[in-house]
């Protein structure tokens, strides 16, 4: 799985939010540390007509009678759900006057590529599907990122770098339109977002493993901290206790060899610090009990706050058109040149897998193509010579 995902970060809210509002007809009046949004009457949207005051930005929360307007707010949600309702499916067509990209093996190679020439043979469809993932414990946001899965929609192979290319050309500042109609139906769509979902958790269950080993261990401190308070409390108590034992034993001197008067009231206050001896070492020993079982009450209320809530929402698919063919690449090093044709596709890159000429094994970024005298011939084959 590759990385081609958006954040949803302050800045990037803003400006989907803002181009949005004005692409339904709203005005916005923005200034330092909030906005003032004009919705008019008779706009088709769920907001209110009239005006909404939104907080962003530095000192938002100084904002009076506002909606707050950042990544988990209730008011960025309901723009979000209203755009994509909007526009839940589309269609994009990727091809035309675009460089070829060139594959890792040669962009670090000593072999220099002279020219690149695409032939199309044919068009291909494919689906790429955007999800909205969230990840948050139950009393702390963590981080929310939109993240496109792409599938050919007849072999329905992963197609990686077309997830990278669909959001560099629908990204906001590239401002690509995607509302052709579709000619997906549902039950075109449905095997192939499974399997999207399956490569999608497949792709961010490092990262949800990382941030679900953080919570742990978070909630380890916390739990620590909350056995060292205890353990403090008992040991004050314990002090406590014993200071009230040795008055105790002061007073029951004091009763058999003092004075009637003096008797009576050693015995009223003794009376009085026994209760209150006795509610202590009751707390005492439920202390030391829930102690000696690790404190599985805390243990467990600590522990959900700090579990993990992993939401996938699927929230548009996209009909993707591109080209595939073949590439000629024109390699030249020194006065050796040869023309290496390989399988390619706008938009996804080099298709095929090239080997070397000598020993057989894959070109990569990590074993790139080294010399082109006798065949393409890789790094690893020329150093083991």
């Amino acid at each position: 799985m590759t990385d081609a995902e958006v954040p949803v970060t302050q800045s990037t809210v803003e400006r989907f939010t803002e181009r949005y509002l004005r692409s339904i007809g709203c005005s916005i009046k923005r200034s330092e540390n909030h906005w003032v949004v004009t919705v008019p009457d008779g706009t088709e949207t769920d907001l209110s007509a009239g005006s909404h005051t939104l907080a962003c930005g530095k000192d938002s929360d100084q904002v009076d009678n506002a909606e707050h307007l950042n990544p988990e707010s209730e008011f960025f949600q309901r723009i979000l759900r209203e755009a994509i309702g909007r526009s839940p499916t589309g269609k994009l067509s990727i091809g035309g006057e675009t460089d070829v990209e060139l594959p890792d093996w040669i962009q670090n190679s000593a072999v220099e590529v002279r020219n690149a020439q695409f032939t199309p043979y044919y068009d291909r469809t494919a689906a790429v599907f955007l999800f909205r993932i969230g990840i948050e414990t139950v009393s702390e946001y963590q981080q929310e990122f939109l993240r496109a899965v792409a599938m050919d929609a007849r072999s329905e192979e992963h197609l990686p770098k077309l997830e990278d290319t669909f959001l560099e050309v629908t990204s906001i500042d590239a401002e690509t339109d995607t509302n052709d109609r579709s000619h997906f139906t549902e039950t075109d769509v449905q095997p192939l977002l499974d399997m999207a979902r399956d490569l999608l958790l497949d792709g961010i269950e490092e990262r949800i493993d990382e941030i679900h080993r953080e919570a742990s261990r978070a909630a380890d401190a916390e739990v620590e901290e909350y056995r060292q308070m205890q353990q403090q409390r008992i040991q004050e108590l314990e002090e406590e206790h014993s200071n009230l034992s040795s008055k105790i034993n002061e007073l029951s001197e004091a009763i058999n060899t003092g004075d009637p008067d003096a008797r009576v009231q050693a015995l009223k206050k003794r009376k009085e610090l026994k209760s209150e001896y006795d509610d202590i070492g009751d707390t005492l020993n439920e202390l030391r009990e829930r102690r000696d079982k690790g404190f599985p009450e805390q243990q467990r209320e600590i522990r959900k706050r700090h579990s993990l809530d992993v939401q996938v929402t699927p929230l548009t698919v996209t009909e993707v058109e591109y080209e595939q063919g073949e590439v000629d690449l024109e390699l030249t090093k020194g006065k050796t040149k040869r023309i290496e044709t390989i399988g390619y596709g706008v938009g996804i890159g080099i298709t095929d897998t090239v080997r070397c000429s000598s020993c057989g094994q894959e070109l990569t970024k990590q074993n790139p193509l080294h010399t082109i005298e006798e065949g393409v011939r890789c790094m690893e084959c020329i150093e083991n010579l």
